[in-house]
């Protein structure tokens, strides 16, 4: 976890060549955010660390044949986590990820693509980034408290010798305290423009089970090409709801999605509206489907509901659900622009499983039930006060 400038980069180029020097037939791979991110960030640098002394360069595919130690030659791949899905199958003694609090789905393609391609060669793994909230990024650096094949290291800007303490201090005086402190310091901040900023780990994300309750229910938000997100949620004889798992996955058709609901035996179901084939097929399978309604601003109100069970401490989310916690934790509104008004609706990403419990928790609670938004307005020429 390093501040902007800290030398990260520069410390992953001595990682993938030492690796891929050390012994003969390595296979290195570093990822960045884009294929354009990975040449702008690493190609010239390895390029120069093997200099005239490479076997082969493949520009086009921004692969390396390098020499080894022992006469040998090892191979060095850059690549992007926009097609983390190609490496499957793949084998690699060291994987390389950079800048990885930009990744989308960080769980979904780390568990199912990339991890297991470290298992034939009991590969290792470095995981290199700045703050961007509490996101998968903050999980990861935290992974060293619960498994023993994790470590975790922190610098900030400060402690790179080569960059001038007196323009750090310039940019800490023209940034916001919390930017400086996420940018330069490495410090875990929220995010500005989230969405849920009610939502609080330390109070929100739990671990017990609830062996006790009084429905057993999910939203379903389909996508094939997208990922599919379905959370179980829990209510108790309180009105308080408990998102107990959670069905995050691609490439799940309406038929596919329909079996693995219908397996849940949830009590009701809430699925999109907008998907009629996939609602038939729920109902094809014997699930209770309720209707969902959509109408104009049910995205803000469905949020304010949100927002409000969370305020009131009566929504939780259990700790396994990993996804579902990136997306409250990056779901955020566009960046004011001047002399615009603010926007009432977020941007559309990071929110599959945000959008189907929304459809439950909205349309499963009675309407006497919905917690109450308060308003203010100052009284003044015009306006009453309610």
């Amino acid at each position: 976890m390093c501040g902007r400038k800290f030398g990260k980069t520069t410390t992953a180029s001595e990682e993938i060549a030492a690796c891929a020097f050390s012994k003969n037939e390595r296979r290195v791979i570093y990822i960045a955010p884009t294929l354009d991110d990975a040449r702008r960030l690493m190609w010239e640098r390895l390029k120069k660390i093997f200099k005239n002394c490479t076997e082969k360069n493949n520009e086009t595919r921004l692969e390396l044949l390098v020499p080894t130690q022992d006469g040998g030659t090892s191979n060095i791949f850059l690549g992007s986590w926009e097609k983390v899905e190609n490496y499957r199958g793949d084998e690699f003694d060291l994987a390389v990820f950079d800048e990885v609090q930009d990744y989308r789905e960080f769980w979904l393609g780390w568990r199912n693509a990339m991890r297991p391609t470290l298992t034939p060669r009991r590969g290792s793994a470095l995981f290199m980034g700045t703050p961007k909230g509490f996101n998968h990024l903050y999980d990861l650096f935290m992974m060293d408290k619960e498994e023993e094949a994790f470590k975790s290291f922190h610098f900030t800007t400060y402690d790179n010798p080569y960059i001038p303490k007196e323009e750090i201090e310039e940019a800490k005086r023209q940034l916001t305290e919390d930017s400086f402190a996420q940018e330069y310091l490495a410090d875990f901040r929220k995010m500005e423009g989230l969405v849920y900023k009610e939502f609080d780990r330390r109070k929100h994300v739990v671990n017990e089970e609830w062996e006790v309750f009084d429905k057993r229910f999910a939203g379903v938000d389909f996508g094939t090409t997208n990922p599919c997100g379905i959370p179980t949620i829990l209510k108790d004889k309180d009105g308080r709801y408990l998102v107990s798992d959670e069905i995050y996955e691609r490439g799940l058709t309406d038929a596919a999605i329909a079996d693995r609901v219908a397996a849940e035996g949830f009590n009701e179901v809430y699925p999109d509206p907008e998907s009629p084939g996939g609602i038939k097929e729920l109902k094809d399978k014997g699930v209770n489907v309720r209707d969902v309604k959509k109408g104009k601003d049910s995205v803000k109100n469905g949020i304010n509901v949100v927002r409000e069970l969370f305020k009131a401490n009566r929504l939780f989310i259990h700790a396994r659900c990993k996804n579902l916690i990136w997306e409250l934790e990056t779901y955020a509104y566009p960046d004011k622009r001047p002399l615009h008004n603010e926007e009432e609706n977020p941007i559309k990403e990071n929110d599959h499983l945000l959008d189907a419990l929304r459809y439950a928790l909205v349309m499963e609670m009675p309407a006497s039930r919905i917690p109450m938004m308060s308003v203010y307005r100052p009284k003044r020429a015009g306006f009453a006060r309610r």
